[in-house]
């Protein structure tokens, strides 16, 4: 009996010796890494609320400690954590690798360099070359060929026009002139800010190769010819390329079968600009205008021929009447242009349109110099100071877009005194009105989660960037890197919001995307919708998760986000928040560069 006692006693230490506590506290990093000079801010989060007094930077191959400070302010709840901290060590400026510690809780490994952001952009190209319509390089075939047939225009409907080419706009095949337009602005500022961080491994049919051309305006160009088809007389603007009909199943964009009827085979329905409320079924938008499109097409034309009169006179001067003719027609008729839904209600739900002919009237004073289109983009800067999803709890989904306003830094540049002050200062508003929500939360978070909250995250740190690079204030630099850290691991499911970036990382690896979930492909460089608030996630339409969810003990009732191809809210990547990632991975490289860059 005793020796069975004895037994049992022993089971009992031993099982409590090797029995192993369940994590509840974790360290969140940048999984890039951090610029020599740079930030650097970790957030220490715990579901049990307990609190810590220091931490401690170890280098990772001597496991020597190397920085040790005080935790600072203990910031409280935030989603599925009772407590948070912001472990700061910007001051710790040596290269190496390293990893955070404290309380017997390591992040993973991390570098610290003056190259940790470099060949990003570029890799971020990767998937705007996959999303190409027309000639695929990825697939090395092409699709949709045949669009497409128009529709609201003032030609007969169903006329057959030539529109192939541009890119998908997500994981769908839907093309949208809005988020096109965009998308090439950025690509080709990025070209203009940061020409040297972008290689040339690509022929223009984006196949490997070499054209003397950077790979970023080999892809700009990529747009910009479609944009030309899209708007291919002085009074002919078009929208939007086929509708949510094309949401039928999981398939290779060249094995693209959906037949939207008219007797047009693989054609694919075009909606012409009419600037009034559009949609085949019960579903319609509320268009009022067309300004808001031909805004964005003028200034993208505008910026395409300042950077091609230098390498092509005839198609500078192509870019630059199609600038004028797309302007024209937003002062014509101001108002909005939203997407066209059909058998579904959603739709791009964009309400603002004097950001755009703001961007396109400075564009256009760029190229042109002539004082009138100062004036008009500085009356239209005027009546709308701050992008208004800045500062607020919710939007509609693209509501106010593009989410970050290119026009308020493009014409200050060009400004002197009261006037360039007073552009600086709309763009100082729209921060601070963020940092209000921002600063009493461990992440630094004061964007709201709506759906394509990435989107918002990337321009809004575009934002903070050119407002820096305008006024020289560094006031929120913190909230700049936040937002950064924000899109690669430093957010509470510790995971970056980047296909494949970085390579040894946690980021990304079941998409909403026919390319991954389908024929096993990856979408390098992709940028995901990001988080969504529980509210919104758990009223949406048709989301099933497929695999059991490796995030849930991070879910919250404020926010989710899921790695599942099921869950088209949170993890499908989107071309035009990619694009905008490309200038904001251009400018951190070059920022990381120069800051590294040894004095002489």
């Amino acid at each position: 009996m005793k020796k069975l006692i004895v037994i049992s006693l022993l089971f009992v230490l031993f099982s409590s010796f090797n029995t192993k506590k369940p994590q509840s506290s974790w360290i969140r990093i940048n999984q890039l890494g951090y610029s020599v000079k740079g930030q650097k801010v970790a957030v220490w989060a715990s579901k049990s609320g307990e609190r810590i007094k220091t931490f401690r930077i170890v280098d990772s191959a001597t496991n020597k400690t190397v920085y040790k400070e005080k935790a600072g302010r203990a910031y409280g709840e935030y989603g599925p954590f009772k407590e948070t901290y912001r472990l700061n060590f910007t001051a710790l400026t040596s290269p190496g690798t390293y990893y955070v510690e404290s309380e017997n809780v390591r992040s993973p490994y991390f570098k610290i360099s003056g190259t940790v952001y470099s060949g990003l952009a570029d890799f971020a190209l990767r998937y705007m070359r996959q999303q190409r319509s027309g000639f695929n390089p990825y697939l090395k075939d092409s699709c949709h060929t045949n669009d497409g047939y128009t529709m609201y225009g003032p030609m007969p409907d169903s006329t057959i026009i030539d529109v192939s080419g541009g890119w998908h706009d997500a994981s769908d095949y839907l093309q949208y002139s809005t988020t096109s337009a965009n998308a090439t602005y950025h690509l080709l500022a990025a070209y203009r800010d940061f020409p040297a961080v972008f290689g040339d491994q690509h022929l223009a049919n984006g196949l490997n190769g070499s054209n003397g051309t950077a790979d970023v305006l080999d892809e700009a160009k990529w747009g910009l010819e479609w944009l030309l088809k899209m708007h291919p007389k002085e009074d002919w603007l078009f929208n939007q390329l086929a509708d949510d009909r094309d949401h039928m199943s999981f398939r290779l964009p060249t094995d693209d079968l959906v037949d939207y009827g008219m007797g047009k085979g693989k054609a694919r329905p075009v909606y012409f600009a009419s600037g009034k409320p559009q949609g085949l079924k019960k579903h319609k938008n509320r268009a009022t205008g067309v300004a808001s499109i031909a805004g964005k097409f003028a200034s993208a034309f505008a910026l395409a021929s300042q950077i091609y009169n230098k390498q092509d006179n005839d198609l500078a001067g192509v870019f630059r009447q199609k600038a004028l003719s797309a302007y024209k027609l937003g002062l014509n008729k101001p108002g909005v242009s939203q997407t066209a839904p059909h058998g579904a209600p959603y739709f791009y739900e964009e309400d603002n349109w004097v950001d755009d002919m703001e961007l396109g009237s400075a564009a256009l004073y760029q190229l042109t110099g002539q004082s009138e289109y100062y004036q008009k983009a500085y009356d239209f800067g005027k009546q709308e100071t701050v992008t208004p999803w800045m500062g607020a709890d919710t939007a509609r989904h693209y509501q106010w877009y593009p989410f970050h306003n290119f026009g308020h830094y493009e014409l200050a540049k060009r400004s002197e005194g009261q006037q360039r002050e007073q552009l600086i200062a709309y763009y100082r508003e729209g921060i601070e009105r963020v940092w209000k929500k921002s600063q009493n939360n461990g992440f630094y978070r004061g964007v709201p989660f709506i759906w394509c909250s990435n989107n918002l995250t990337t321009s809004f740190a575009i934002q903070c960037f050119l407002y820096r690079e305008l006024s020289g204030d560094n006031t929120y630099i913190e909230l700049e890197q936040a937002s950064f850290d924000w899109l690669f691991g430093v957010n509470p499911w510790g995971t970056s919001m980047v296909y494949g970036m970085p390579a040894h990382g946690d980021t990304p690896a079941d998409p909403h995307s026919a390319l991954t979930a389908k024929y096993k492909y990856p979408v390098d460089g992709g940028l995901i919708d990001g988080p969504v608030y529980g509210s919104i996630y758990n009223n949406l339409i048709g989301i099933t998760l497929y695999q059991p969810d490796e995030y849930a003990q991070f879910q919250s009732k404020l926010v989710v986000y899921h790695d599942d191809y099921g869950d088209y809210s949170t993890n499908e990547p989107t071309m035009d928040g990619t694009a905008s990632l490309i200038y904001l991975l251009a400018a951190k490289e070059k920022e990381s560069r120069e800051v590294a860059r040894p004095k002489k």
